[in-house]
């Protein structure tokens, strides 16, 4: 919690000369209503979230017990005849705001008066409590600060005029000035309040709901504005500007161009398209990164701007660290989205305008953010992910039979184990056993030897976030090699017949790489008999903590170079080489594609390496309409053949996997094209710098 927000909490608290030597502790609450089952009986539950503003947002958002469940929310029901009656619908509203002023009225004293805690230091301190951000997505904000859906909890802005002119912030002084002045209908049809409501922050001192409402990235802007809004205002303008049939022709390539995405580490592939009935969050966030090449050449340049200017938004907002740079981008790209989405009022999509809540709340973005920090840490999709192991999966396992008590009781027991565990840590109890010690000394001594197939399948736990020192990035191969072979006994199966040559060209590199003016004919080179070792994989390690990473911000991925990936065809993945380290973003790095990860001893030197085809950027510039840079095979001609530009190089080169997506145009594609297949058949992509938040930072 390191905004302006908490600095001014500490200057009020600060004016009480016995709080001056006490830790601020910001309490962050989050709730969201969720169904664990569709089918049978009362299936909905109300679990309220609570972590503390003390906890790095990395920590939060790599799942390491910063959130625990606090409580569950009573939902009302009644009968149809009673559903919109005022009486029960006030009810139903001052419910939730008692129940969260009862559930936090133990910390109120400590708001106020410091009391001594342990920390995990095993330290005391003095603590002061306070109210901070709450994670909720657009309805439960509504309800929480008390206004008429449609309205912005955060400005004055009617609901009829959210996308013009400036509005103040609201404030519960103000809001208690308009209650006390004006009757119940005038607050409700000029200002937005349901003004009979009181909030559960009127009883706890330095709290102020519509201050302390934070940005939601998944449902303002991952299932709001791009779901909701953009995508769907796509598919409307298709069916407004073609017939039925061709609408339906041009939506259905669209959904073959998604489907044709190559493979990446982590990325969800959608076979059919987006044609499903039920999306969920992560479906959401994986269009996210391969939408926006497929609908170009379908749509005017105007709605590729737009979606480009919105996604520059939504992936500047979820970095791990903010300065003022990046949020003058932030803003610069709010700009382009407000100027570039005119197009889908000027053809008749949005004729109404854009009074819409979730596209309204990117304007406060830039105050949030110097408020409370990167929101990434504040997301609801923190709370959801917590759905599945506080609520749904302890509903699956419960008897059905009053299952909320047996829920409860198993978090505690879960919170209780998960403190043993960090406890057990610290001792060096669980260091493993003496089984667990002589089998990896038994797998470290068949390494070497275990050269047949390996299940690929079983390699994915290799990838995802990982734990250990912060380093910018570094490249290893595969812990079990496929096999031991002579150069020449493999050109023929990988289609590099000078593959020998190759090699005796990177050691010749290699031994002289500070002598520029080296020979570098076959007649110079060094010889080479040895054999080679070839790995189906290489493990990229590196820095990203705008993504899902470790404590450290460290994140992993598999790098793959098979020629059979899930029983099915061949997968050879693309990869960011440093070409020019002095040069920022894709001015210094350079796509290849690995038809082969393989090592080999020279001299008494280990040299990891990749076979790679080459890829050349066009133009010195990313593509106006997109963002994106766009490279296309390096070839050249050899009596009338053409061949791809091939070279050896070495892993310590390589930064991490790339990913490509095919430049369609105005073409529509086969419908027998597979995926993988992708990037053999187009001849020009684009650098997907969507893929994730760490291509975004380097792919500019």
């Amino acid at each position: 919690m390191s905004g302006n927000w908490a600095w001014s909490q500490t200057d009020i608290i600060a004016d009480d000369p016995q709080t001056h030597g006490s830790v601020f502790c910001p309490i962050i609450l989050g709730s969201d209503k969720t169904t664990v089952s569709v089918a049978t009986g009362h299936n909905e539950y109300w679990p309220v979230y609570l972590s503390i503003g003390n906890i790095h947002n990395n920590i939060q958002r790599a799942h390491r017990n910063g959130v625990v469940l606090l409580a569950f929310l009573a939902i009302p029901k009644t009968t149809h005849e009673f559903r919109d009656d005022a009486a029960f619908r006030k009810f139903r509203r001052q419910l939730l705001h008692s129940s969260l002023a009862k559930i936090l009225k133990p910390l109120k004293p400590g708001m106020t008066s410091p009391e001594v805690i342990r920390f995990p230091d095993d330290h005391f301190r003095k603590v002061i409590y306070g109210l901070g951000p709450y994670i909720a997505d657009y309805p439960e904000q509504a309800l929480l600060a008390c206004i008429v859906q449609g309205w912005c909890a955060k400005c004055t802005a009617p609901a009829k005029d959210l996308d013009t002119g400036h509005h103040v912030r609201r404030s519960q002084a103000h809001t208690d000035l308009l209650v006390e002045e004006f009757e119940l209908g005038m607050l409700w049809d000029e200002y937005g309040l349901v003004g009979d409501i009181v909030p559960f922050t009127n009883g706890f001192p330095r709290a102020n709901i519509n201050e302390l409402l934070s940005s939601d990235i998944l449902h303002q802007l991952i299932k709001g504005v791009f779901k909701d809004h953009l995508v769907t205002w796509v598919n409307d303008y298709i069916k407004v500007e073609h017939s039925a049939s061709e609408a339906q022709k041009i939506l259905d390539d669209i959904d073959r161009r998604i489907a044709l995405a190559p493979s990446f580490a982590g990325l969800r592939r959608f076979p059919e398209g987006r044609n499903f009935k039920q999306w969920t969050g992560d479906d959401s966030k994986a269009l996210v990164k391969v939408y926006l090449p497929a609908i170009e050449g379908h749509v005017p340049d105007e709605m590729v701007k737009a979606m480009h200017a919105f996604l520059d938004f939504c992936y500047i907002a979820q970095c791990d660290t903010h300065d003022t740079h990046s949020l003058a981008a932030l803003d610069n790209a709010l700009q382009r989205f407000h100027r570039h989405r005119e197009v889908f009022r000027t053809s008749g999509v949005r004729a109404e305008g854009f009074n819409l809540p979730r596209q309204h709340s990117l304007i406060h973005y830039v105050k949030m953010i110097r408020a409370y920090g990167a929101p990434n840490g504040l997301c609801s999709s923190i709370t959801e992910s917590k759905h599945i192991k506080a609520v749904k999966e302890l509903w699956r396992r419960s008897s059905r039979f009053e299952a909320l008590s047996q829920m409860l009781l198993t978090n505690q027991r879960l919170d209780k184990l998960a403190a043993a565990r960090v406890d057990f840590v610290n001792r060096g109890m669980l260091k493993g056993t003496c089984l667990s010690s002589v089998w990896e000394d038994i797998l470290r001594a068949n390494n070497g030897n275990n050269m047949g197939n390996i299940d690929e399948d079983n390699d994915d736990e290799a990838e995802g976030d990982v734990a250990g020192p912060t380093v910018e990035a570094h490249v290893d191969l595969a812990k079990t090699a496929l096999c031991r072979v002579y150069p020449d006994d493999i050109a023929a199966e990988i289609e590099q017949p000078d593959f020998s040559d190759l090699i005796q060209q990177f050691i010749h590199k290699q031994e002289n790489a500070q002598d520029s003016k080296s020979n570098n004919s076959l007649v110079d080179l060094p010889t080479f008999y040895g054999k080679i070792t070839v790995y189906p994989s290489a493990v990229a390690t590196f820095h990203a903590p705008s993504d899902i990473s470790g404590i450290s911000g460290m994140r992993r991925e598999r790098i793959r170079a098979v020629n059979s990936w899930r029983k099915g065809s061949g997968r050879y993945d693309t990869i960011f080489v440093n070409t020019d380290p002095f040069a920022e973003g894709m001015r210094g790095l350079d796509i290849a594609h690995v038809r082969l990860f393989f090592s080999f001893s020279h001299d008494g030197v280990q040299y990891p390496c990749a076979l790679v085809h080459w890829f050349s950027r066009l133009g010195d510039s990313p593509n106006d309409n997109t963002g994106l840079w766009i490279v296309e095979p390096d070839t050249s001609d050899d009596d009338g053949a053409t061949l791809r530009v091939t070279s050896i190089v070495h892993l310590d080169t390589i930064v991490r996997a790339a990913h490509l997506l095919p430049v369609f145009g105005h073409e529509y594609v086969s419908r027998t094209l597979s995926f993988s297949d992708t990037l053999d058949e187009f001849t020009s992509f684009y650098v997907n710098k969507y893929a994730d938040h760490h291509a975004f930072e380097i792919a500019f």
